[in-house]
């Protein structure tokens, strides 16, 4: 059997017992993207316009619900709408950061009722192995999965080290929930005591600051190419945002149909050469 990283997608999917891991994995091999638009905009018509012009062209749109100023239940159904009509699952980018009982609720409850519709969720490790079970307590009865943040792409992050370390170590510990990281490397290995070796540990990789045309932002994120990010390092799925609908917030949906199809073409390239496919 070929190492993790040179598997397909496919392969993959066999090695995973949840739910939403699995879910993901075929629908990347289904639709030959491993492209997420990652959809920040303030205003729910841009929203559901952009999810529309890239849904054909994305394995995964992630969400910040908590940023549109004129939300309503609506745009919930509209986007599950979406993701049904365009094959792709859902990735509300949430970032919860509490204690078990408050994420739990935060999670199933409030506005949002995020569980009800995100197929994947994330959080930071920062409160402890307590967080993964407030999480789990909703989300695995629903199907859901959890990815947990080990690095990010700003500078300056302190998401490093140590902390990076035990983040992977509760991944290990929750595999029935915690299908992955936001990274920007493979962290296989990543925590094992001195000696120990698990070349047959899968965990998913998504990965923010993708970008074609720009080194960074101003604001400290840092961008890289898909198939430095893919190819030279292993990650499994590329998050693009600005890169794909502007500055306009995709006022022009062919103009976000183009690039939305021109990152998914080289972040599937960067994987077929990963895995030394002919095309």
């Amino acid at each position: 059997m070929p190492s993790i990283v040179q598997q397909t997608y496919s392969q993959r999917a066999q090695n995973y017992q949840n739910t939403a891991a699995k879910a993901l994995l075929e629908t990347i091999e289904r639709k030959r993207s491993n492209l997420c638009v990652s959809v920040d905009v303030t205003k729910q018509a841009d929203f559901l316009r952009i999810i529309d012009s890239v849904g054909p062209y994305v394995c995964l749109v992630k969400t910040h619900v908590d940023i549109i100023e004129d939300f309503d239940p609506a745009v919930i159904e509209r986007l599950q709408e979406l993701s049904a009509k365009h094959d792709f699952q859902i990735f509300e980018d949430r970032k919860f950061a509490d204690i078990g009982n408050t994420v739990a609720l935060q999670y199933s409850s409030g506005v949002h009722r995020i569980a009800s519709w995100s197929h994947i969720t994330n959080a930071h490790p920062v409160p402890g192995p307590s967080i993964i079970s407030g999480l789990a307590s909703v989300g695995l009865p629903l199907g859901r999965g959890l990815l947990l943040l080990a690095e990010m792409s700003t500078k300056g992050s302190l998401a490093t080290g140590s902390y990076m370390e035990e983040a992977v170590r509760m991944a290990r510990a929750n595999r029935e929930f915690v299908i992955g990281f936001i990274a920007q490397r493979r962290m296989d290995g990543v925590g094992l005591p001195q000696g120990e070796s698990a070349p047959d540990e899968d965990f998913l990789v998504l990965t923010p600051g993708v970008g074609l045309d720009t080194k960074g932002d101003g604001m400290g994120q840092q961008y890289r190419t898909p198939r430095q990010v893919v190819f030279e390092s292993g990650c499994d799925v590329i998050i693009v945002g600005r890169g794909i609908y502007g500055k306009d917030n995709g006022a022009n949906p062919e103009a976000v149909r183009e690039q939305a199809e021109r990152y998914r073409a080289q972040g599937w390239e960067a994987y077929q050469e990963r895995i030394g496919a002919s095309n």
